[in-house]
């Protein structure tokens, strides 16, 4: 036993320091939120000074963004934030549709009134962001309603699978929160009503197909987007 806790000891992974973690999260939500845009030239000193820090964390982080998907860091000229091709869209947009389809029909069969009235107050959220305008609260808002739904559902598993990923999710649907919002807040109304009926079928056929409905917005601002470069 000892000789083989031994052997093991030198393979022992590394824990991230606190401040690596902290830029590594700082630079995904400035990708996530758009501040940082897709296609961006991403410069370490630059960096460093925005986020009060040495550029070796900085550095660290972009190898870590580049495993991760978020970053490109290619020879001679430097790191970028990636840009999400078609088929990655499809893909995860593809999962989180199966997922969330799942999700949907289990909290239909656990809500509570309680939980109703909860989803309802972030349904009140959302349209009232969407009426102002603010594409942050906005964005949060639907990000908030969805985990909840997830929360209902009450499978630990499933909340695992979807947590890893929707910030690539959330990154996704940034774009698209405004022009999509009036049709994805009264598929949200349609959903939480199906929950509030305890109907698992119908609450996971609205789920299927808001979010399919938004793979497709997506893909098509997408196809808009190559069209013009």
């Amino acid at each position: 036993m000892r000789e083989a806790l031994t052997a093991a000891a030198t393979r022992r992974v590394t824990r991230p320091a606190p401040l690596r973690q902290a830029v590594y999260d700082a630079l995904t939500e400035l990708i996530v939120n758009g501040s940082l845009k897709p296609g961006q030239h991403l410069v370490e000193a630059e960096l460093a000074e925005h986020l009060g820090v040495s550029r070796q964390p900085v550095r660290e982080a972009l190898q870590r963004l580049q495993t991760d998907g978020w970053v490109d860091l290619r020879p001679a000229q430097g790191a970028f934030v990636h840009s999400p091709t078609e088929e990655e869209a499809a893909q995860l947009l593809g999962v989180r549709a199966v997922l969330e389809t799942y999700s949907a029909q289990l909290a239909a069969q656990h809500a509570k009134p309680e939980d109703v009235e909860r989803l309802w107050e972030l349904h009140g959220e959302g349209v009232d962001a969407l009426a102002a305008g603010d594409i942050e609260r906005l964005v949060a808002a639907n990000t908030a309603l969805h985990t909840y739904v997830t929360s209902i559902a009450d499978n630990a598993v499933l909340a695992e699978l979807i947590a890893g990923v929707s910030q690539k999710v959330r990154w996704y649907y940034t774009p698209i929160a405004r022009p999509r919002g009036k049709e994805a807040w009264n598929e949200h109304a349609q959903l939480i009503r199906a929950i509030a009926k305890g109907d698992a079928d119908r609450a996971g056929e609205v789920m299927r197909k808001h979010t399919e409905r938004t793979t497709g917005f997506y893909r098509k601002q997408l196809a808009a987007g190559a069209n013009q470069d």
